[in-house]
């Protein structure tokens, strides 16, 4: 088995779950390659070096210009705030490294676009991590929908709810400023609901939209920990959304709603979809992720009723590598999910869904709605090829 050796730029939450879902997808899946955990980069060496002896990471660096470049270096995974992915991932590209980037994609359209550019002219694997296309649950409701289990797709209902910045003394970390992080509640996990809803049910044509920013200004943070931060005595303008709402038409029949807040006091990680269709109903949601709601019109009438599908069998995608059947997986397993899928699409030379094109529509999406919630019109997407 043929090592490749994977730097990581970025160390804090998400540095995190990927360092972990790499160790993972190495010990519990059959790969091609044995991905090694060569280096970690990040500003601080003294927190990075901490990270990298926790994970085991076998070098530190500061420099991610010096990382790309180097030649023992052949995947690059970017978990940066995005208004570095661009640079980071061109870069890497031209370097002829294989490359991983966190969503959103980046901040702008205009960047994403780039970034497609590179690695399609450098002819590297490339990955979008939307993880949540990577619970088994979802897989079946993507199973369901293309067998024909739902008919003709009508509704689609993506809600993603979270509450973690309703404190308005909660400090102004890099998430809540625009030139950071491109957009708030939109990208951060509005993002995520639209790339669910191109995977199971198509591209979104066009939409109208709304943005709000509940508390225009927070305290500015003395240090950071992960999502949260220490606020300090002065003040800074909060420049993003802190709620998106999104009326959407798809190619076909289909039409589609959109809420993504980080105020909805009292849900945690509310990641929800429904979708209706002429002959059947699916609905998800990660709180009760091993789970996939569903109703067939097709039943008899004396029958019918939504049942609970436990997507934990070793007939569902990814689950015969983990454990017994009903035991479970969480979070962090969809992280795994994915490296697998990249390094068995290194092995094909092919690159595995979603890639930098599909990442880059799903910012068309989101360029789209900043628009039309600045014009309070309906605004055509782009259509990324």
């Amino acid at each position: 088995m043929r090592t490749v050796n994977v730097a990581l730029i970025g160390y804090k939450f998400m540095g995190r779950a990927h360092s972990n879902g790499l160790r993972q997808a190495a010990a519990f899946f059959d790969l091609p390659y044995r991905p090694a955990l060569k280096v970690l980069c990040g500003r601080d060496r003294a927190a990075t070096q901490q990270v990298a002896e926790r994970f085991g990471w076998e070098e530190v660096a500061t420099d991610w210009q010096e990382v790309v470049n180097r030649r023992d270096i052949d995947v690059v995974d970017i978990v940066t705030p995005g208004d570095s992915h661009r640079d980071i991932a061109v870069a890497a590209a031209k370097a002829g490294k294989h490359v991983i980037c966190e969503k959103p994609l980046a901040n702008t359209l205009v960047e994403a676009k780039e970034m497609w550019a590179a690695v399609k002219k450098a002819g590297v694997v490339n990955l979008c991590n939307f993880n949540y296309r990577r619970v088994p649950a979802v897989r079946l409701a993507k199973r369901l929908i293309s067998e024909g289990a739902l008919g003709t797709i009508r509704h689609y209902r993506g809600t993603y709810l979270q509450d973690w910045i309703v404190d308005p003394n909660f400090a102004l970390v890099w998430r809540l400023r625009k030139e950071a992080a491109g957009s708030g509640a939109l990208g951060d996990i509005g993002a995520h609901s639209i790339d669910l809803a191109r995977y199971l049910v198509g591209e979104v044509t066009d939409l109208t939209a709304l943005t709000k920013t509940f508390i225009k200004e927070r305290p500015l943070p003395t240090a950071t920990t992960g999502l949260t931060a220490t606020a300090g005595r002065e003040m800074g303008k909060v420049t993003v959304d802190d709620a998106a709402l999104i009326l959407a038409r798809f190619e076909g029949e289909a039409i589609g709603t959109f809420e993504a807040t980080r105020f909805a006091l009292g849900r945690l990680n509310y990641n929800r979809f429904e979708i209706n269709g002429s002959r059947g109903s699916i609905a998800f949601n990660f709180e009760r992720m091993n789970e996939l709601e569903f109703f067939s019109g097709d039943d008899p009438k004396d029958r019918q009723g939504w049942r609970v599908i436990q997507a934990t069998e070793g007939a569902h995608d990814f689950v015969s590598a983990w454990w017994p059947p009903g035991h479970g997986l969480g979070y962090e397993h969809a992280f795994a999910h994915a490296f697998v899928d990249f390094l068995r699409g290194m092995a094909a030379g092919k690159s595995p869904d979603p890639d930098f094109r599909e990442g880059a529509q799903v910012n068309a999406v989101l360029d789209a709605t900043l628009r039309s919630a600045e014009s309070g019109q309906w605004v055509k997407v782009e259509h990324i090829q």
